[in-house]
């Protein structure tokens, strides 16, 4: 039988992420170290999963309300309130979802017709431009650059849009540079804005992980742009809870409507003992946040330094768990640089190719890794860059 036939072109031609080939390829290799995958390495805090084991211990497994726990719905409310200065009701503008990668999904879904085109700043998260193409959508890829620590610009928005223009996608702090747009920043972006009909997606499943002071400020914050705005947020960073899947939506009452009414098709609700865990992490886990946080901060600006002092440029990451140092200077591409630093040191990072234009040239390193793991990496690191003088 030839299943080409069977499977529709969209799928038979979006390309398998470029993430997992290097996690496969470590597996199974002695002494591999891994900065590839974008998974904390602290356990799930114990009281968010004490929550998670008392809820299964008291018997609640059957099916939540689709739109989520009402509890855990009021409960994302007051943290959003309290973290972020953003207010969403419980009722109606709050979804809560499988993961922040079935917010995207939806979102996507939701709201393109064929032919609408999604302006997405690229190097970015390897999902956005798939997800698009599978709803019959365009992705336009918008090139951040260095000079700039990877902001999208104004002018380079306002050249990407035409009168097909739907949506854009703000994923900030970016993986995989660790980017961020402050304040100012999204002010210029909602100057362009103001005025169409385009919407905002806001991927802000790292908000909580800023530095040197600065505090996520969402495009919802700001004037003119709530109502235009769908916020995608998530537990699988913040408080390390990745295999508990468990994300949310939050935007105007008639988008967040229809969104859970194809949510109720495809998926019918969360998971159960995950939500009663996020009840947990929502209102007592600020004190987990800020402890990783300062952890990751620490690795952040010891990478940094280690890459420098090897020879490679390296933008400084105000956001998320990456950083993303230039290798143009070995004269190889991003892809031979992985790939024979893999093979020889068994080291596993990402190159920029996978993140689209503007990716190549530059590798994806996460210090989501012990102290211990970093500066192995960075020993091995400067034995294969010696090797290729």
């Amino acid at each position: 039988m030839d299943y080409n036939k069977v499977l529709c072109g969209r799928i038979r031609n979006v390309p398998p992420s470029g993430i997992r080939k290097y996690f496969d390829l470590l597996q199974g290799m002695e002494g591999g170290i891994s900065l590839g995958i974008g998974e904390p390495d602290f356990q799930t805090p114990w009281h968010i999963r004490d929550a998670g084991i008392y809820s299964l211990e008291k018997g609640f497994t059957k099916y939540t309300p689709n739109a989520g726990l009402s509890d855990l719905r009021s409960a994302i409310s007051r943290y959003l309130k309290r973290r972020f200065d953003l207010e969403y009701a419980p009722a109606g503008q709050i979804l809560v979802t499988v993961g922040g990668s079935e917010g995207l999904d939806l979102a996507f879904r939701c709201m393109l017709e064929p032919g609408d085109e999604v302006i997405i700043p690229t190097p970015s998260f390897v999902c956005y431009g798939p997800l698009v193409s599978m709803t019959h959508g365009v992705p336009v890829y918008v090139e951040t650059k260095a000079e700039n620590e990877f902001r999208l610009t104004p002018e380079e928005l306002k050249r990407a849009i035409t009168p097909r223009t739907k949506a854009v996608v703000l994923p900030f702090p970016c993986n995989p540079t660790g980017g961020i747009m402050e304040r100012a920043d999204l002010e210029a972006l909602a100057q362009v804005l103001r005025g169409t009909d385009i919407m905002v997606i806001s991927d802000e499943i790292y908000a909580e992980l800023t530095y040197g002071g600065q505090r996520h400020v969402s495009m919802a914050n700001l004037p003119d742009m709530y109502e235009r705005t769908i916020v995608v947020n998530g537990f699988s960073k913040a408080y390390s809870m990745t295999g508990w899947r468990m994300g949310y939506l939050c935007g105007p009452k008639e988008l967040i409507t229809a969104m859970t009414k194809l949510h109720q098709y495809g998926i019918m609700s969360a998971p159960t003992t995950s939500q009663y865990a996020a009840i947990e992490a929502m209102d007592h886990g600020d004190g987990d946040i800020e402890a990783m946080q300062s952890e990751y901060d620490g690795r952040r600006r010891f990478l940094v330094d280690g890459f420098r002092k090897l020879g490679l440029s390296c933008f400084e990451p105000k956001g998320a768990f990456y950083t993303f140092p230039c290798i143009r200077s070995t004269g190889l591409s991003s892809e031979e640089f992985c790939d024979r630093f893999l093979e020889k040191e068994h080291v596993a990072v990402i190159p920029g190719s996978a993140f689209g234009p503007g990716g190549e040239g530059f590798v994806r390193a996460c210090y989501a890794a012990s102290m211990k793991d970093l500066a192995e990496a960075l020993e091995r690191l400067g034995r294969f860059l010696e090797s290729l003088r």
